[in-house]
């Protein structure tokens, strides 16, 4: 199985690149705390001077959440759900306070937790 968020160095730019294309990239619990954790690294690496967040496929940047991990968990009671949106959350906040460049490439649909990680970013290229 692939990675469902992929990061990489280049030159200085920390990229992080969501691997869902045929979700529609959305968002799922191991997504937003893997992003969560590298963001973490990368604030504190002196080689990465910006973060770039992109998607894989030509069709969404993030469709929001996984609406069918989503319903699932509301339906099962599990807690699932209420741990994606208290994480994602805290993320968006992150984020919005990330102390380098945060740059949001954002091509195709974007809803919901889409919007969540890149309309709090300080820098957005939008198609």
């Amino acid at each position: 199985m692939e990675d469902e968020v992929l990061f990489e160095i280049l030159g200085v730019i920390g990229l992080i690149t969501l691997n869902r294309p045929k979700a529609l990239n959305a968002l799922t619990v191991p997504m937003v705390d893997a992003m969560r954790e590298m963001m973490a690294e990368w604030a504190v690496d002196d080689r990465v001077k910006a973060v770039v967040v992109t998607a894989a496929g030509d069709k969404a940047f993030c469709a929001g959440g996984d609406i069918r991990f989503l319903t699932e968990s509301g339906k099962a009671g599990d807690g699932g759900a209420a741990r994606f949106w208290g994480d994602e959350y805290r993320l968006n906040t992150e984020i919005k306070r990330y102390k380098k460049p945060y740059v949001a490439l954002i091509d195709g649909i974007t809803m919901g937790g889409g919007v969540g990680i890149s309309v709090h970013a300080p820098y957005r290229v939008a198609t």
